[in-house]
C-alpha cells in the first residue's frame, strides 16, 4: 500500500521503519523542528531524522491547512498511518485518504485515551497494559479497535523503558494489520464507550509530591514521570528531584514524625522518608542543576539532609 506516515517522538520510530520495510512510503508527516536546551538549538525531531536516515520524503507544515491537504493529494496515499503525532485530525484531512487512518495508541483502548496512557498506567498502579491499533475517529481515540496486543506490568517499569517495549510492541501489531488490510481480512471492533478513561498532558507541576499522599503511590510518580518531568519536592529553596525509589515493606518506625520527614538511612534500603502512610526508600536523587547520584553520594555532600523535612518553599 501506498502510505503517509505521521509521528513524531521516538516511539514512532518502529512503527515508521516497519511501515516503509514493507510499504510504499510516500511522505512523513511530522512537527516542525524545534529550538532547545541552554544553547536553544535547533533540533529536528526523531521521527524526521529517522525518515531522512531512510530517504523518504519529510512534511512540516506548521498548520494542515487547506494547501497541505491538496500537496497530500497529489503524493496519492492510500493510508494515513499515525503514531504519537499528537493533533486530532480534521475530516477534511482524513477525507484525503481513500482508505482512511488507523493510529498506534499505547494503551488497551477504550482505557486512557489522550496524549499520556503510558505515564497514566504506571501512575494507577495497573496491572497490564499494551497497544491498540484503532480507526481514527474524529472523537480523541473512539476509533474501532483494529488490534491490540497485551503486556504485563512488573511494578518495575519507568514511562522511559515501557515506551520503549510498546513502542516495538506496537510496530510488530502494525505489521500484522497493515497486511490484513492488503488481504481484506482485518475485522473492527466498536469501542465500549461506556468503560472509556482519559488522560491528560503531563505538566511539569504534576511531579511535585504532596507528602500526605502515600509512600506507594509516590513511587508510582517516580516512574510514571521518569524521564520527564521527574518526581521533586522542595529542598532548601531548590527542586529535588527521586530518580529511583520503592515503598519500604519492612517495619521501620517514623509514624509520629510529619509526612515529608527524613528519618535515616538503611544499607540496603537508602534514604528512608516518613509519608503520610509507609515509609519511602530512595536509592537515587538529584538536586536541581546537579547530576543524579546514589544516596550515599549524596548525603557525603549533605550532611544535614538526615532529620530535615521535605515539601516546603
Amino acid at each position: 500500500m501506498r502510505l503517509l506516515f505521521a509521528g513524531t517522538p521516538q516511539f514512532a520510530i518502529p512503527a515508521l521503519a516497519t511501515a516503509a520495510a514493507e510499504h510504499d512510503i510516500c511522505g512523513v508527516l511530522t512537527a516542525p523542528d524545534s529550538r532547545a536546551g541552554r544553547g536553544r538549538a535547533t533540533l529536528a525531531p526523531a521521527v524526521k531524522q529517522k525518515a531522512v536516515e531512510l530517504g523518504l520524503p519529510v512534511f512540516q507544515p506548521e498548520t494542515i491547512n487547506e494547501s497541505f491537504i491538496e500537496q497530500v493529494r497529489a503524493a496519492a496515499p492510500e493510508l494515513l498511518v499515525v503514531a504519537a503525532f499528537g493533533v486530532i485530525f480534521r475530516k477534511p484531512f482524513l477525507d484525503a485518504f481513500p482508505r482512511g487512518a488507523i493510529n498506534v495508541h499505547p494503551s488497551l483502548l477504550p482505557r486512557y485515551r489522550g496524549p499520556s496512557p503510558i505515564s497514566a498506567a504506571i501512575l494507577a498502579g495497573d496491572a497490564e497494559t499494551g497497544v491498540t491499533i484503532q480507526r481514527l475517529a474524529l472523537k480523541m481515540d473512539s476509533g474501532d479497535i483494529l488490534a491490540q496486543a497485551r503486556r504485563p506490568l512488573s511494578g518495575d517499569e519507568t514511562t522511559g523503558s515501557l515506551t520503549k517495549d510498546l513502542s516495538l510492541i506496537g510496530a510488530e501489531l502494525l505489521k500484522t494489520v497493515l497486511r490484513d488490510m492488503e488481504d481484506h481480512t482485518l475485522r473492527a471492533l466498536a469501542q465500549e464507550e461506556e468503560r472509556a478513561s482519559y488522560c491528560r498532558l503531563v505538566r511539569k507541576q504534576d511531579g511535585r509530591i504532596d507528602w500526605q499522599n502515600g509512600a506507594e503511590y509516590i513511587s508510582r510518580m517516580i516512574r510514571a514521570y521518569d524521564p520527564w518531568p521527574g518526581a521533586y519536592t522542595a529542598y532548601k529553596g531548590q527542586n529535588l528531584y527521586f530518580r529511583r525509589g520503592y515503598l519500604c515493606t519492612e517495619g521501620f518506625s517514623g509514624t509520629e514524625n510529619t509526612a515529608g520527614t527524613v528519618l535515616g538511612v538503611d544499607k540496603q534500603h537508602g534514604i528512608l522518608i516518613h509519608t503520610n502512610n509507609g515509609i519511602l526508600c530512595i536509592q537515587e536523587l538529584q538536586l536541581e542543576f546537579k547530576r543524579s547520584c546514589s544516596w550515599r553520594d549524596f548525603l557525603n555532600g549533605h550532611k544535614d539532609f538526615i532529620g530535615s523535612i521535605l515539601g516546603g518553599d
